[in-house]
């Protein structure tokens, strides 16, 4: 009696009992395959989607995030296909290595971070994390979750494998260098994880840049951490061998390399206005030779290895995603049609965004697009 007691004192409390789990009951169709750039791009259906900092486009459909609820939707119909829905508040959702990432709020921390495959619902491994409100789940294998004041990163396989901050129960006394310190902006690539913070005692801001595969226990392992003379920055993106800041004043791009030794400064067109993200990620869209900036006026093209400035499109409103062998590009009145090679503008592709003016993410599903329009997910498709 004791036993079953016990067992239903837990069933009752666990995870599980609080959880409804809706999967998909048939095979996801695939979107239209992409074809050349269309004349226009037509709104095929909308959902709100606070909790999703950036659209996800994941497995052959959308996913959205509202309240306590992740669901996966068809991308033509916008029909949801499969739920997921916690008796928490939804602390943020993401897409990482496949699958969908889904962090709850348990009391004061982002501790409850569930997966679900992209196509169907299906609940897969969970872990708890030290993530505290306003987190971004960035980066793939390692995925760095943010923070004010301590991030952490994880595996494919949600296996912790770096903390570095204000840690809440530490293995040892020491094994975190630095404490007090504010946490500003966030950057991931690889096995290379950054932090541009503001540390008790310095004279400027401190560049920290962590490599997750090479630490043990609470103690973790650097590339390089060191003040940059400056206050103000950004930290806007790391790669393999760089790091690159966003210089207060005149826009500059300064990069360091592995060592964090400065290796050059390059002027930004960055426009008339700097967007500086309230989370400390930058607006970014990627292909495997160029990342695209949004520096809140401007699109700029960034190469992947070395981080230099390529080209600059200005008067944009978010960085642009790659459909076939174009780039679009959010403007005000549509979508730019870029040459991802040199930034040359073929002509702007209508979009009818119902007075909507400000930041538009955007991401390629297929032949379809997804907009974040403030908290609401846009589909578009190609008009008829």
């Amino acid at each position: 009696m004791l036993v079953a007691g016990v067992a239903l004192i837990y069933g009752l409390q666990s995870p599980a009992a609080n959880t409804r789990s809706v999967p998909a009951t048939t095979a996801a169709a695939p979107p239209p395959p992409v074809g050349p750039v269309p004349a226009a791009f037509t709104e095929l259906w909308r959902a709100p989607s606070p909790n999703t900092p950036v659209p996800l486009a994941a497995g052959a459909g959308v996913v959205v995030a509202d309240g306590s609820t992740v669901s996966g939707r068809d991308a033509v119909t916008g029909r949801e296909r499969w739920s997921y829905t916690r008796d928490r508040p939804l602390c943020t959702a993401g897409i990482a290595d496949g699958r969908v990432l889904a962090l709850y709020r348990n009391d004061e921390y982002c501790s409850e971070l569930s997966t679900l495959g992209p196509d169907t619902g299906e609940r897969g491994p969970n872990r708890t994390l030290d993530a505290r409100p306003g987190v971004r789940l960035i980066g793939q294998d390692p995925v760095l979750a943010t923070g004010p004041d301590y991030v952490e990163t994880f595996r494919s396989d949600l296996v912790r494998t770096a903390e570095y901050g204000t840690v809440r129960a530490l293995e040892e006394p020491g094994d975190q260098p630095r404490s007090g310190c504010a946490f500003r902006s966030f950057a991931a690539s690889g096995d290379r994880a950054g932090v541009l913070e503001r540390c008790p005692g310095e004279a400027s801001e401190r560049l920290s840049v962590i490599r997750p595969s090479g630490t043990e226990g609470d103690r973790p392992a650097f590339d390089s951490s060191a003040e940059t003379g400056t206050d103000g920055a950004q930290l806007i993106a790391v790669s393999a061998d760089r790091a690159a800041l966003l210089l207060p004043g005149v826009p500059r791009l300064a990069l360091y390399d592995r060592s964090g030794r400065g290796v050059g400064e390059f002027p930004v067109a960055a426009g008339a206005r700097i967007n500086v993200p309230a989370d400390g990620v930058a607006r970014m869209g990627a292909d495997d030779r160029t990342r695209y900036w949004w520096t809140g006026g401007a699109t700029v093209a960034l190469d992947t290895a070395t981080l230099q400035p390529r080209w600059t499109v200005p008067g944009t409103l978010g960085a642009g995603t790659r459909y076939g062998d174009r780039l679009l590009v959010p403007v005000p009145s549509g979508l730019a049609d870029v040459d991802p090679a040199t930034g040359a503008v073929a002509r702007t592709v209508p979009v009818e965004r119902d007075g909507w003016t400000g930041p538009v993410q955007v991401v390629a599903q297929g032949g379809l697009l997804v907009e974040m329009r403030g908290t609401d997910a846009v589909a578009l498709g190609p008009a008829r």
